[in-house]
């Protein structure tokens, strides 16, 4: 076991790790100023507010993801956001709860990236990985918290996929304006670091 993570952790290089915490603690930053905007338009026309401002604060998974070009960086963010929301306790904390609505979201988007074989190399990975990821969170919480009847619940679903989305296609942006300058996982011949 011991053995299986340190390999694990052994395909990271610094640069990688660094891009994790960075944009981990990026994701984390944004939420408390996201969700109140969010939640001024969303209110009134009661739309579910935590359902599309996830999206735009979950992009960073996806960033992350297609600078690095590993797998189990999604993971890896998802985890570190859930350890700092945790141990400094910031808006929108649900204890050690926490541990699992924040991780299932990277544990998804590495699922989905595994399976389609992609990195958040283009912009329909980017649209998919930031989907899912927004979906499994909406999900997770709807478990955990709110316990919402299936017909509010397909809609927050459904806000959640069309915002996640969203937030997948702002992240390839971001992706491709990062590779312009050559901060992303391959240097410019293609190749791996």
């Amino acid at each position: 076991m011991r053995k299986s993570i340190r390999k694990f952790f052994l395909r990271f290089t610094v640069f990688d790790l660094i891009i994790i915490a960075m944009v981990a603690a990026l994701g984390i930053a944004t939420k408390p100023v996201i969700v109140p905007l969010v939640h001024m338009i969303t209110g009134p026309l009661f739309i579910p507010g935590g359902a599309v401002a996830g999206g735009f604060y979950m992009m960073w998974i996806v960033v992350g993801t297609g600078i690095t070009q590993k797998r189990g960086t999604a993971t890896l963010i998802a985890l570190v956001q859930a350890i700092l929301v945790i141990a400094i306790g910031v808006f929108g904390t649900h204890g050690i709860m926490s541990l699992a609505t924040y991780l299932i979201p990277g544990l998804a988007v590495d699922l989905f990236l595994i399976i389609s074989r992609q990195n958040c190399r283009n912009i329909i990975s980017c649209f998919f990985a930031g989907m899912i990821a927004n979906i499994a969170g909406t999900v997770m919480t709807n478990l955990i918290f709110f316990k919402l009847p299936w017909i509010p619940l397909l809609l927050t679903i459904a806000a959640g996929a069309l915002s996640g989305g969203l937030g997948g296609l702002l992240a390839h942006s971001l992706i491709k304006g990062f590779k312009k300058i050559n901060i992303t996982g391959f240097r410019t011949t293609g190749r791996k670091n």
